[in-house]
């Protein structure tokens, strides 16, 4: 069912959205820019923490493995996410049509992390100048000052989105073609095994195909819950972990018989 967002929640998941732009500079150890850490919190501010959590986690599986190095920018999940669940909780089109928000949403936002970036040159090149004159407080200061242009590039996205939200989205929901409102759903469902397939990619799948059949029999086939599967998985890995210790614990050539052929030489 169809809510509204209240200013208070405005303010929050914008404030949210800052913290994440930043968590990378100041909230290392907080992990805030993950899409499932920030759209869990988006969910609790919503009053709707399941649709936070899958959200949050569906966009996750498309950026494990991915990081950003040096100039370069990934899209931005973590932002998606909370706009994601805000408005799928506002229109009460479920969980398909959150997904299917979120992804544009990272993927425009990705232009808007060029640009802070770009704006912020402007200070780190204060910075330099300040250096070279010994003014070691005034750098300390642009190099805090480097750090509104990336908490604005999220902060204002997302709070005007947010604000006209309501409205906007009763919009959409009036006048958009049922096909445009179909193939949002539809991506919504589909992006999760792309996320998976993503995953996959990275990983040695061959070395360890067993334990993806096991996997996938557990998950179809018996049903069993995912945190049954992950008790599984642990308990495999534990093992694996325990055979390659001892291989590598074991001296080349050695057999066993070390003390018999001792012996046979003594006699």
């Amino acid at each position: 069912m169809a809510s509204n967002i209240s200013v208070i929640q405005i303010i929050l998941l914008t404030i949210l959205a800052t913290l994440c732009a930043l968590d990378a500079y100041l909230f290392a150890g907080f992990q805030l820019s993950k899409p499932i850490i920030a759209g869990f919190l988006a969910g609790i501010i919503m009053g709707d923490m399941e649709t936070g959590l899958i959200v949050g986690a569906t966009l996750q599986l498309m950026v494990l493995g991915i990081g950003t190095f040096g100039g370069a920018s990934i899209p931005d999940f973590a932002s998606g996410a909370i706009i994601g669940t805000a408005l799928g909780v506002v229109s009460g089109k479920g969980i398909e049509f959150a997904i299917g928000v979120s992804v544009p949403v990272g993927l425009l936002l990705v232009q808007l992390d060029i640009l802070a970036r770009f704006i912020a040159i402007y200070f780190t090149h204060r910075a330099d100048k300040h250096v070279e004159r010994g003014e070691y407080n005034k750098m300390s200061m642009d190099a805090w000052l480097t750090l509104i242009p990336y908490g604005l590039s999220r902060a204002l996205p997302v709070g005007l989105s947010l604000a006209f939200g309501n409205s906007v989205v009763k919009l959409v929901l009036d006048y958009a073609p049922d096909w445009l409102m179909g193939g949002l759903k539809l991506a919504g469902a589909v992006l999760p095994v792309v996320g998976i397939a993503i995953l996959l990619h990275y990983l040695p799948v061959k070395k360890f195909a067993p334990y993806l059949i096991v996997g996938y029999f557990l998950a179809a086939y018996l049903k069993i819950p995912m945190m049954g599967i992950a008790i599984v998985g642990l308990i495999a890995a534990m093992i694996y972990y325990k055979n390659i210790s001892n291989k590598v614990a074991q001296p080349v050539g050695f057999d066993g018989n070390e003390n018999d052929e001792d012996e046979d030489e003594e006699e």
